[in-house]
């Protein structure tokens, strides 16, 4: 596309600041390799981990194993790799078990039968992660702030307690980054989550810990929350899959932070599962009495359904490329399409995604319904007192004193730039009219494929450096649409590939469907201990 001379000189902006950024973070952080950055990820030996919850749950049911065996093998997953993952920050393993031998006390008594039981308890005797953003009874809820550390929740925020009334049992909450806001999971309280795959990697976030810990067989179902892609990029990142629902859906009650203005109405809870299958069980439980709101009980024929595809988001100059085998994974999906029914994939192309980052950043910043702006990211680092000054955090975290991330200080100095953000009006046409050319297209029987990050997992910390690359995933937020992201195996480097499944809103079942597809055509989730 064609740049104005006033978006040159953000974009030249843009990489002055960013370089200047990389200078300061090469001078002041010794770059070192610890022990676990050396070691490899174990293949996965106890053949209960390579089931998906669907296939648990009916086992555990038919007594064919008994939840005390399937709870206890992912505990021994777990002390196994988390060592090198740093993905559980808290467990409740001794509670676990307790709960397991319940379950298998319930199965030995039930009379009514497998259908009753899987009926009223789909998910009985399974195990199940939960983002520490998310209050779980017991466990922490600090989201990576030291200033919150010992806040320890009394109840299950509405999701985790649909969970549990379906007989799911959490092992334990996964780690964040600070207040759930980037694109890494890293924080002070905690430390860094690394990526199965390659140690040396970033799981991604603000779900890191989720998708790193799902993808190394310590759990085999979890949830996140998505305001910005942080459902999809870890599951990207990490070879899972991830669904953001369509928003107002499933309940994001109870969780921290919470959020201001008007961020709520682009906030959605969705599920992170290893296998496509666990997807649609997941999000009619956590669904609730929303349910109703979605057709995910209609059965979807994928030769009737119209297939698009765009690659990339037109050369926006604040993102990466999208990487060549990124593109061809895409373009072989498209094509296995073509060929298994027949359809013909349309290629689209919409200049408006070129400003994804600023469209998302646009509105994540307008004010609610009486006219009240969000919460800026240093009121929220600095509550319960008064916000924090970012040029004097910056300083801090140079003389190593700073008790925030670089990301973390980052974004706060971001808040108080505006050199990338043009006119309201100018980015509300923009946004509009994409809105309406893109519903338009999909309709209520449209997928829309689309790249889920220009580039496989980066190594640690080099996020801070192409911050404007998770505007792949977040645009999808603005726009209110349901979006999977499916694992497409592994690139050139061992990384995860992958490609996200847009639908029109509320019809979230047309990409779980596809997902099904794509994980039978493409293999779905690749064990990393034996890459």
């Amino acid at each position: 596309m064609t740049w104005s001379i006033l978006e040159k000189i953000q974009v030249w902006l843009f990489k002055l600041v960013t370089g200047v950024l990389f200078a300061l973070f090469q001078l002041f952080t010794r770059q070192r390799k610890d022990g676990a950055s050396r070691s490899k990820m174990s293949p996965v030996g106890n053949p209960l981990l390579l089931l998906s919850a669907t296939q648990l749950a009916k086992k555990i049911r038919r007594r064919e194993v008994s939840s005390v065996e399937v709870v206890q093998a992912y505990i021994d997953r777990i002390q196994e790799v988390n060592p090198l993952l740093n993905a559980v920050v808290k467990d409740r393993f001794e509670a676990a078990l307790q709960e397991a031998a319940q379950v298998d006390k319930v199965i030995e008594e039930e009379t009514g039968g497998e259908e009753v039981l899987e009926e009223r308890l789909p998910l009985l005797g399974v195990p199940l992660s939960v983002k520490e953003c998310f209050s779980v009874q017991g466990m922490p809820l600090t989201t990576g702030l030291v200033s919150r550390q010992g806040i320890v929740s009394t109840a299950d925020c509405p999701t985790v307690a649909l969970l549990k009334r379906a007989g799911a049992i959490p092992l334990g909450v996964t780690n964040v980054p600070v207040l759930c806001m980037w694109c890494e999971t890293h924080n002070h309280l905690y430390g860094i989550t690394r990526n199965p795959y390659d140690l040396e990697r970033t799981a991604g976030g603000s779900s890191g810990g989720e998708a790193s810990l799902i993808a190394a067989a310590g759990a085999v179902i979890g949830i996140g929350t998505d305001m910005g892609g942080s459902i999809r990029m870890p599951s990207f990142f990490c070879g899972t899959f991830g669904h953001k629902t369509t928003p107002g859906v499933v309940s994001t009650e109870d969780k921290y932070p919470t959020f201001s203005g008007g961020q709520n109405e682009f906030l959605s809870v969705g599920p992170i599962c290893r296998y496509a299958e666990d997807l649609l069980p997941m999000l009619k439980i956590m669904a609730g009495p929303n349910a109703h709101m979605l057709s995910l009980n209609t059965k979807v024929d994928l030769q009737k359904l119209r297939f698009f595809t765009m690659t990339d988001n037109g050369g926006s100059g604040t993102t990466s490329p999208v990487s060549k085998e990124l593109i061809d994974i895409q373009r072989k999906v498209v094509e296995r399409l073509e060929a298994d029914f027949g359809v013909e994939a349309e290629v689209v192309h919409f200049p408006e995604f070129c400003y994804s980052f600023q469209i998302w950043d646009t509105y994540m910043g307008l004010p609610d319904k009486e006219g009240k702006p969000p919460r800026t990211f240093a009121e929220l680092m600095g509550k319960p007192g008064h916000p924090i000054c970012p040029p004097w955090e910056l300083f801090k975290w140079m003389v190593g004193k700073s008790q925030y991330t670089m990301a973390a200080i980052g974004l706060s100095l971001f808040g108080m730039c505006g050199i990338f953000k043009p006119s309201f009006i100018f980015i509300q046409q923009k946004k509009e009219k994409l809105q309406k050319e893109l519903e338009e297209l999909l309709g209520s029987d449209g997928i829309l494929l689309y790249p889920s990050h220009p580039r496989v997992a980066p190594k640690h910390h080099h996020p801070l450096f192409r911050p404007f690359d998770r505007s792949y995933t977040g645009i999808f937020n603005i726009l209110g649409l349901p979006v999977t992201q499916c694992p497409l195996g592994l690139g050139e480097e061992g990384l995860p590939l992958g490609v996200q499944v847009t639908a029109g809103k509320l019809q979230d079942h047309l990409t779980l469907e596809v997902a099904l597809y794509l994980e039978k055509t493409f293999g779905g989730w690749r064990n990393p201990g034996t890459k």
